[in-house]
């Protein structure tokens, strides 16, 4: 059974689901975790994660796939990521094993949010922790949360498979999304006035670059960056401040022992984009979207591939990762979670 939804008709938005999980953090250790109907957090107006933003979160995903399983995507790697992240910001970190555990319970609590195989839907889930108890002072909290809600989702640009256009923003994020492999919430409300600008701009995006130089290509607000050259070899900027991205890790990994491509991390000047046949963004939320032209302060590239649809390579791993995760194709041993 499945919820009466327009599922081909939803955008990336938040919708209210039945369950979500919630582990609370007192007295050194985290607690047994409940499932709760509540949708609401009720925090003292000193609490850590309002005076000084203590908080990092999470994104994956749940499909249904061709045989009618729910599954997740890498989970493990998702748990992995939280747990560095939590240590990077003085916060105890939720157990890998228990993280997959919420995870599950979630999923299965709201299995009927799960949109059905083909519909172009998936099931959105964030965990998220925070800091609960307050604080004043810049120091630590003492009390943490560990939540976890998901929500049904359509694609995250509008268009779907239609190519975007990004624009070389002339300001920085003020601070990138991932730092010594890390993802922290605060990083991206950093990025907030720069996305909105670009939106104002008529942009889908902002193809960041380093701050220290502004000469290398590094990722957008909210997405990796994969290019491809003429000779069909998959690039990807390598940088330590941008977002250590499970999904452009599994595209790397498809490129090589799925098409027998060459997937190379490197860095790369703004300048040699105009040399690529075909760009794309990656991540969770993004999938693999494919972009048409990139704007820098006038100068417009626009790839070979063109406007019009993906590129023939960005296609192929589009086609096989998402086969990967909806069971036409088979998967790697340990990148797909059964639910049920």
């Amino acid at each position: 059974m499945t919820k009466n939804i327009d599922w081909g008709s939803l955008g990336f938005g938040y919708i209210t689901t039945d369950y979500r999980y919630v582990s609370e953090y007192k007295d050194g250790k985290w607690d047994n975790g409940i499932l709760s109907t509540d949708s609401n957090v009720v925090l003292n107006e000193s609490a850590g994660v309002l005076q000084y933003a203590q908080t990092c979160f999470e994104g994956l995903k749940a499909y249904r796939t061709e045989k009618g399983q729910v599954v997740c995507f890498r989970p493990d790697l998702n748990a992995k990521r939280m747990s560095d992240t939590a240590k990077r910001l003085e916060m105890p970190p939720f157990p890998e094993e228990r993280f997959i555990d919420a995870v599950e319970k979630v999923v299965k609590a709201n299995i009927e949010w799960v949109p059905p195989y083909g519909s172009g839907a998936t099931l959105y889930i964030r965990p998220y922790m925070f800091g609960s108890n307050a604080v004043i002072g810049v120091k630590p909290a003492t009390e943490y949360q560990f939540r976890i809600f998901v929500t049904p989702v359509g694609p995250y640009f509008k268009g779907g498979a239609k190519p975007i256009t990004l624009r070389v923003p002339d300001f920085d994020r003020a601070a990138p999304r991932g730092t010594g492999h890390v993802k922290a919430g605060l990083n991206y409300a950093m990025s907030l006035h720069a996305i909105v600008d670009a939106h104002k701009q008529g942009y889908a995006e902002n193809m960041y670059l380093d701050s220290a130089t502004r000469t290398k290509v590094e990722e957008t607000g909210g997405a990796n960056i994969i290019f491809v050259t003429k000779d069909n070899e998959i690039v990807t900027p390598k940088s330590n401040s941008i977002l250590p991205s499970i999904t452009r890790r599994s595209l790397m990994y498809v490129a090589e022992h799925y098409l027998g491509l060459k997937a190379t991390e490197r860095e790369i000047k703004i300048e040699e984009i105009k040399d690529f046949k075909e760009c794309a963004l990656c991540g969770t939320a993004a999938v693999l979207s494919p972009v048409g032209k990139v704007v820098d302060h006038g100068n417009e590239t626009t790839f070979p591939a063109g406007m019009e649809k993906m590129g023939e390579i960005t296609q192929k791993l589009y086609d096989t990762l998402t086969g990967i995760q909806m069971g036409r194709i088979e998967a790697p041993e340990g990148w797909i979670k059964v639910i049920e």
